[in-house]
């Protein structure tokens, strides 16, 4: 009794406005590399509130993300970036009358929560945007394109196995204690990938790299289950030399 009370406490409460609209997070955890209705109705909150200032666009990049760390600062949160139960249900408390920021034609969910128009137009028959749901491994859509996004940005032009031994690198972090327990939290680690601090995390991956993702998340490690990797001919870290080496792959030293 305790844990379903507990539950119902932190979920958040569905939110209709004045013309009878209802406007609800689904319970997808929301990270940067989202896009779609979520997105949207959280920039928009976060807007209402003074903590973003971009366009509502439903994509969670740079500025959505230091948006929603700012708000977990300053209302006493784990500062982590990641959009769950707690911090959606304290954004609904304190985002009354956020509508006038959605896009018009926005706002609206279907029977089952799932994102309608992620962009704009409208359109309510079908999302045009993609929303999180389980692939193998348990892991999520939003997962699997933010890893084709860190792939492409690190290792577009490599050979494919080096592009999946990259996916691999990210995964092995994910197992290892040393490292975020969180795709997000792993790829956007200070300093952790050069695609990340050059903004090519953001260039649109084409079909080989998210093909290079499911075929690690599916057990292929040509990496030899290494946790670094780094290019010896534009290393600048003498540190990174002092690990022991695994392989080469194309361009990529792979080590431990």
């Amino acid at each position: 009794m305790f844990a379903l009370l507990f539950t119902l406490l932190i979920l958040p409460v569905p939110e209709m406005n004045h013309s009878g609209k209802i406007h609800a997070f689904t319970n997808q955890v929301i990270q940067q590399g989202a896009v779609g209705q979520d997105v949207i109705e959280l920039q928009a909150r976060l807007k209402h509130l003074g903590f973003y200032s971009k366009d509502v666009d439903g994509v969670f990049g740079w500025s959505t993300y230091w948006a929603v760390r700012n708000f977990q600062y300053e209302f006493g949160m784990e500062i982590d970036g990641l959009v769950g139960p707690e911090m959606k249900n304290k954004l609904v408390k304190a985002s009354k009358g956020y509508e006038q920021y959605l896009p018009s034609g926005d706002g609206q969910t279907n029977k089952q929560g799932q994102a309608q128009g992620g962009g704009g137009g409208g359109q309510q028959s079908t999302p045009s945007e993609p929303t999180a749901v389980n692939v193998p491994g348990g892991y999520s859509q939003n997962d699997i394109k933010l890893m084709a996004n860190a792939v492409y940005g690190e290792a577009r032009g490599e050979p494919y196995e080096g592009q999946v031994a990259v996916a691999a690198v990210i995964l092995n972090r994910l197992d290892s204690a040393t490292f975020p327990n969180t795709i997000s939290g792993v790829i956007f680690e200070p300093r952790a990938f050069t695609a990340v601090a050059d903004g090519q995390i953001w260039l649109t991956p084409n079909d080989t790299a998210e093909k290079a993702v499911i075929d690690a998340i599916n057990g292929w490690d040509p990496s030899g289950n290494a946790t670094y990797y780094f290019n010896p001919n534009t290393a600048t870290s003498g540190w990174i030399w002092s690990r022991p080496q695994i392989k080469q792959i194309g361009k990529h030293i792979f080590c431990k």
